[in-house]
């Protein structure tokens, strides 16, 4: 084998493991969607909080707007935001075709969206921001929700991610967030209903504050891991090629 040949023997190996090695530290952002993550169980006929998950997919933009729409033909008697520093929100309320009955009340309207703009912060590249969200009632005519959400980035790109799953089908492009629900409780009510605004508000400030907490460890646990992971995944292939170009090196010295 000639010296010429070893060198392109082992550029192409070490080029080899450079694009390998470039496969595994993105591919973990390659498949970052807008996604829904109940915090605790989403029970059918019960009362939810939720993250809206929104990462942050371009390199040169940042995320400037967040709008998360929800099925009217499942509607929502209440969908409350928690107020997030550095972003403003919105709720948009449509009325309904057929009224809702909620504690022996009749709701001709629910929430159909809610929006979050800017307001002295962003999401930046390589960064992502939950968006917490108090729910109920959850329907109990259906195992899913479907909550197609827009992303608008300063550059004015918007990225629609409402494209629904079709079953035995592949993932779409830009898929919409889901919520799935769990079955009922025995009381039908996936939790005991609040029997005052005030009981309400307290409620839902307690669960706000343990989610908080609890996603703040899960998301700083599971970034270490995934960071971890990837780290001692390149240095594998580094060592492979490594390996690889020693083996060629050392075959030309007995050859010669």
């Amino acid at each position: 084998m000639s010296v010429s040949r070893t060198r392109t023997s082992v550029r192409a190996a070490l080029a080899g493991g450079i694009a390998l090695s470039s496969v595994v530290l993105l591919s973990g952002t390659a498949f970052a969607h807008v996604s829904v993550q109940p915090q605790g169980e989403a029970a059918k006929g019960g009362y939810a909080t939720v993250n809206i998950k929104v990462p942050n997919e371009r390199d040169n933009a940042s995320t400037v707007k967040v709008e998360v729409n929800f099925p009217l033909d499942h509607p929502l008697a209440s969908v409350m935001p928690q107020p997030l520093p550095g972003w403003k929100a919105e709720v948009t309320k449509s009325k309904l075709d057929k009224p809702l009955e909620l504690h022996g009340k009749k709701i001709n309207e629910a929430v159909s969206k809610v929006t979050w703009t800017a307001d002295g912060s962003k999401i930046g590249p390589g960064q992502f921001q939950q968006f917490p969200l108090s729910l109920g009632r959850l329907p109990e005519d259906t195992d899913q929700l479907v909550l197609k959400a827009i992303q608008t980035y300063d550059n004015k790109e918007v990225v629609r991610w409402i494209e629904e799953q079709k079953e035995g089908a592949e993932e779409p492009e830009n898929p919409a967030p889901v919520l799935k629900l769990s079955a009922a409780s025995e009381d039908h009510h996936g939790g005991a209903a609040p029997s005052s605004s005030a009981d309400t508000d307290e409620k839902a400030g307690h669960d706000d504050e343990k989610a908080d907490h609890q996603e703040t460890s899960v998301s700083s646990a599971s970034s270490a891991t995934d960071t971890t992971a990837r780290v001692l995944g390149v240095i594998g292939i580094l060592v492979g090629v490594a390996g690889v170009a020693f083996g060629v090196l050392a075959g030309r010295r007995r050859s010669a």
